[in-house]
């Protein structure tokens, strides 16, 4: 099949086939999340907010909030994503898949737009969660959907590939316990990068989570440390590279046919 080609009811059956997967254990899936963000709120924007009362003209508590809805979603793409091909490949039932009349795309599609649906259904309660403490606030929908979409995309489709290039659960947990979590927390997510001195400032500036909770920060504040074209340029940027590269990697059977 070629990789172009879409099979639309092989895609519509494995998609309704992932929601289905992560709403039935909605607890772990989609409450634990908010249940860690809470905390978040609490410690860091509560507690630290009451002394760190702003960061430019900005309360500390609302400046956190957009960081924390990253945060949130980033793990919950690339979780969804990730874990259910892997455990395919741990069942064997991922040949099924390579068997049938699916192209590359489709699975990607299938796998990406479950993983988004996730992830924006996290981030919103966790928005919900902030309004108990900050009130409503939404600067531009627009823009706040664009980066709460496309970073959720692009972070699915790295659970993809760290699914199928792993071969063991610690392998698996390398990416997101030793990399996206320190690159997320030094992203811009509990201070602002206009407050690190040099060299530090411009080294984080190299750091892509940074751009993505800062995307975010305009369209729900309106303030941001990098401006927004520039910062969704970025996040265009890498989505594209790691569509093409799952969507050709998946096609292909990378790893997958043995």
């Amino acid at each position: 099949m070629s990789m172009f080609v879409i099979n639309r009811i092989a895609l519509k059956t494995l998609f309704i086939k992932e929601l289905r997967r992560f709403t039935k254990v909605w607890l772990q899936t989609v409450l634990s999340p908010i249940v860690t963000t809470s905390l978040y709120f609490v410690v860091f924007g509560v507690a630290l907010g009451s002394r760190l009362k702003t960061v430019g003209t900005t309360p500390y508590i609302e400046f956190v909030v957009p960081g924390l809805m990253m945060l949130s979603m980033i793990n919950a793409a690339f979780l969804n994503a990730s874990s259910s091909l892997f455990q395919s490949k741990i069942h064997g039932t991922h040949h099924d898949l390579l068997t049938a009349p699916i192209g590359g795309i489709e699975l990607v599609l299938a796998y990406v737009g479950a993983s988004i649906i996730r992830a924006l259904g996290v981030g919103f309660l966790v928005w919900l969660v902030s309004v108990f403490f900050i009130g409503f606030t939404i600067h531009s929908l627009a823009w706040t959907l664009y980066f709460a979409i496309t970073v959720s995309a692009a972070f699915a489709c790295l659970g993809l590939l760290a699914a199928i290039y792993s071969e063991k659960f610690d392998q698996l947990a390398i990416l997101p316990n030793f990399i996206l979590t320190p690159l997320t927390f030094l992203g811009g997510v509990f201070y602002s990068v206009d407050m690190l001195p040099e060299p530090w400032s411009m080294v984080s500036r190299l750091n892509p989570i940074l751009y993505t909770v800062n995307g975010l920060r305009f369209g729900l504040l309106g303030t941001s440390d990098i401006a927004v074209l520039p910062a969704a340029f970025v996040v265009l940027t890498i989505l594209t590279a790691l569509l093409g590269c799952c969507t050709y990697v998946l096609h292909r059977g990378v790893r997958l046919r043995y």
